[in-house]
């Protein structure tokens, strides 16, 4: 296992952590909450780093070319179902992404059973950037709600005006991560189109050569 393929399987040993530490509250929320940031952070970072590392090594082969989006699939599907598990992403978004995402394993396991590869499309690149946004803003929202909920609970009058503006930023970012899900699901739309318009061009060559 290269350098690169290791900091992919690092995003995927995370994954189930980060929806852990969101779904335990027995766990103090503010500790928790920072864990879950440098656990989301370290998921996006290494999908970024990952592929650059695979190519300045010169180790860029077909198992790195499949096991790279496997595991993007499996982190932000795990942090999606996080945010849906505690009421923050809409169910029937999370349900395309994931038809999607098991979709396209699925093309790319057919062409690999044909010796050929589907590379990364602009549409998914898109889409992937619309997932980290969508992520982001998920986790901001997620932060405000717990602190404002600490503040609410406190009996202490000076915090009442804290809780009234921590409130109301809530507010402001449920309406930014209603919007990004949206722009979500139709990237993810747009993105499956693409690739399976790629993978019949790649499948029908195949068929040809054979």
């Amino acid at each position: 296992m290269t350098i690169a393929d290791k900091i992919t399987l690092s995003r995927m040993i995370m994954a189930p952590f980060f929806f852990f530490f969101v779904r335990a509250e027995f766990i103090p929320r503010q500790p928790a909450i920072i864990i879950i940031w440098i656990l989301f952070a370290w998921m996006e970072i290494s999908d970024l780093i990952d592929g650059k590392v695979a190519r300045r090594s010169n180790q860029v082969g077909s198992f790195g070319k499949l096991f790279d989006p496997f595991a993007d699939v499996i982190s932000r599907v795990t942090y999606f179902l996080a945010f849906a598990s505690i009421g923050i992403m809409p169910l029937w978004v999370l349900l395309i992404v994931m038809y999607r995402e098991f979709g396209i394993l699925f093309l790319r396991a057919l062409l690999a059973l044909k010796g050929t590869a589907m590379g990364a499309r602009p549409g998914g690149k898109l889409k992937a950037g619309t997932y980290m946004v969508a992520g982001l803003l998920s986790l901001c929202l997620y932060t405000v709600q717990t602190y404002a909920s600490s503040m609410n609970s406190a009996i202490i009058d000076g915090f009442s005006n804290h809780s009234d503006k921590m409130t109301e930023i809530a507010s402001v970012l449920h309406s930014l991560t209603s919007i990004s899900y949206v722009v979500v699901a139709l990237a993810t739309i747009l993105s499956f189109i693409d690739y399976m318009i790629q993978f019949k061009k790649i499948y029908g060559q195949t068929n040809e050569k054979v």
